[in-house]
């Protein structure tokens, strides 16, 4: 067993929100500050090139490669469930989408109990990291660490689409983040200059060399060590030895909805019964801990098409290939530069919703699925999903061993309202691909295919289509002391434990309706925040 000095913060995950808190809290030269990262550095080359999203998806190197319990709802089957495996954690390996989500969700979370958490309470955090392409606004920020730029590519047949989506009454929007994020247009993308843009290359590297901060990968945490009802450190392996290391003010967990809350429950933290059906002595009884997991399923809707360009022909041959390479390398534009959806749409599956439930992200591309070849037929697809689930689900451990996956059961589909936005959602993505701007490409749906009709139908069919987009949140919801389902308070300090902290996407009451990347980073942003200034008191 080693021994490392002490240090006064120690963060475990070195993912989107572990880098910001790293770089907040040893901004006092007289802080001192360890990062742990179970993964390795993101320095391999398709974690940069925005296209490697395909390769980075379902490769050991990038990805932990966990998988649900097989799901009910989804008929039956189980799904790969990506998880970051580097530096920069799932912003090294996600869609690059920079989405906030709508006003009314943080809202919501104000309304469920958490003072200072509404919108006109986030909107500055998140603006304070943001380097907005527009330059500085009332919504946007500049000149921060957090880079958001246009997409670099264009496709008619995505420009078809979004016609399409006009024709059937959807607004155009040229920025989905003023906190209704209806309509249709263009993702905006963190890239910098057509290459990813991570969290590691944002928050971490620039400030690596601080005195005070030490980052340590290949560092997987073990348990977390507890003196009664308080954190005391991290007990951790690398490089096959153990180590131990103490933590003067506190320890924060910041290794996402799945790994926070699998490593409180292997400490001895979490549901009692749970715990001790694994044999794991219960150090404190949290119910909360793992439960409330909540995830956006996708519903890939396919559609060959004819007479126009497709990336799926496009890169048919070392031709092509090699002809998208030369683009990229010398304009840093083309499809080796775009994020894996570039068109969005944010509409009402019910005229009747105040506010959008159906997110599209729009390919101009067709595969089974990600990690596999595309289909060789010109075609796009038009992925859809509810933004508001109403199903919940859990992270359980499945063995007292730290290494060993955790059971992650999202419960899709679960709720008669949760299957009854599927199918509409697809019966919405019919409607718009009818409309006359598509018409000339005469698409054909294959995915799900015409012989789903009935509502009870489409829901099966949505069973057998969606996939997780991998936004899980809410294993650690922040809530009122009051909530025993709570498990944070506003600070997102640990109830009924001292000096424990978690900070990540875990403490959402209820998901954001969008991408849940940037939301995350504005979560560490306004935690640091409040501990820097309890820090001065």
């Amino acid at each position: 067993m080693q021994t490392l000095p002490n240090f006064d913060y120690v963060i475990v995950g070195g993912g989107s929100a572990g880098c910001v808190l790293a770089n907040r809290l040893s901004e006092d030269p007289a802080t001192k500050v360890l990062l742990l990262e179970a993964g390795g550095n993101d320095n391999y080359i398709w974690i940069k090139i925005p296209v490697g999203y395909l390769y980075c998806i379902g490769n050991p190197r990038t990805d932990w490669l966990f998988n649900t319990a097989a799901e009910k709802g989804l008929n039956g089957r189980s799904l790969g469930y990506p998880r970051g495996k580097v530096i920069g954690g799932c912003s090294s390996i996600n869609g690059m989408i920079y989405m906030r989500g709508q006003a009314r969700d943080y809202d919501t979370w104000r309304q469920l109990g958490n003072t200072g958490w509404g919108w006109d309470d986030c909107l500055p955090y998140f603006r304070k990291s943001e380097d907005h392409f527009s330059g500085e606004s009332d919504l946007h920020g500049a000149g921060g660490e957090w880079r958001v730029e246009p997409a670099r590519i264009s496709w008619e047949i995505l420009d078809a689409f979004a016609d399409a989506c006009v024709a059937h009454g959807i607004p155009r929007t040229d920025d989905f983040n003023r906190g209704n994020n209806e309509g249709v247009g263009y993702f905006q993308v963190n890239q910098r200059a057509g290459w990813r843009w991570n969290t590691a290359s944002a928050f971490l590297k620039p400030v690596k060399s601080r005195a005070n901060l030490q980052v340590m990968t290949g560092a997987q945490a073990d348990r977390v060590l507890l003196d009664g009802n308080r954190a005391t450190g991290v007990a951790f392996t690398r490089g096959g030895e153990a180590h131990q290391v103490s933590a003067n003010a506190e320890v924060i967990l910041a290794a996402g909805a799945i790994g926070s809350p699998h490593l409180l429950q292997v400490s001895g933290v979490g549901p009692g019964a749970v715990l001790q059906e694994h044999g794991v002595a219960v150090q404190y009884d949290s119910p909360g801990i793992g439960e409330n997991l909540q995830d956006h399923l996708q519903l890939r809707c396919a559609y060959k098409v004819q007479g126009v360009k497709t990336l799926n022909q496009s890169t048919i041959g070392l031709f092509n290939k090699a002809k998208i390479g030369l683009e990229y390398l010398l304009t840093r534009r083309g499809p080796m530069s775009m994020a894996p959806s570039q068109l969005g749409v944010f509409t009402k599956s019910d005229p009747a919703l105040e506010t959008p439930d159906l997110e599209y992200h729009v390919q101009p591309l067709s595969l089974n699925k990600f990690g596999e070849p595309l289909d060789t037929f010109p075609a796009f697809t038009a992925s859809v999903c509810n933004v508001r689930p109403e199903s919940r689900g859990s992270v359980r451990l499945a063995s007292p061993d730290p290494r060993q996956q955790p059971e992650i059961a999202p419960n899709y589909l679960s709720t008669e309202g949760d299957r009854r936005v599927a199918a509409r959602s697809i019966q919405v993505t019919r409607e718009i691909v009818g409309q006359q701007p598509l018409a000339k490409y005469r698409p054909e749906e294959f995915r799900p295919g015409l012989s789903f009709q009935s509502d009870v139908e489409l829901a099966q069919a949505a069973g057998d289509i969606g996939t997780t987009i991998f936004h899980p949140v809410g294993t650690a919801k922040m809530g009122p002391e009051g909530d025993r389902m709570a498990v944070v308070d506003t600070e997102c300090r640990v109830y009924g434990l001292e000096r424990l902290r978690i900070i990540d996407a875990s403490v959402m009451p209820t998901i954001t309706s969008g991408n849940t990347n940037s939301p995350t980073i504005m979560i560490a942003e306004k935690t640091a925040d409040a501990m820097k200034r309890a820090r001065r008191r």
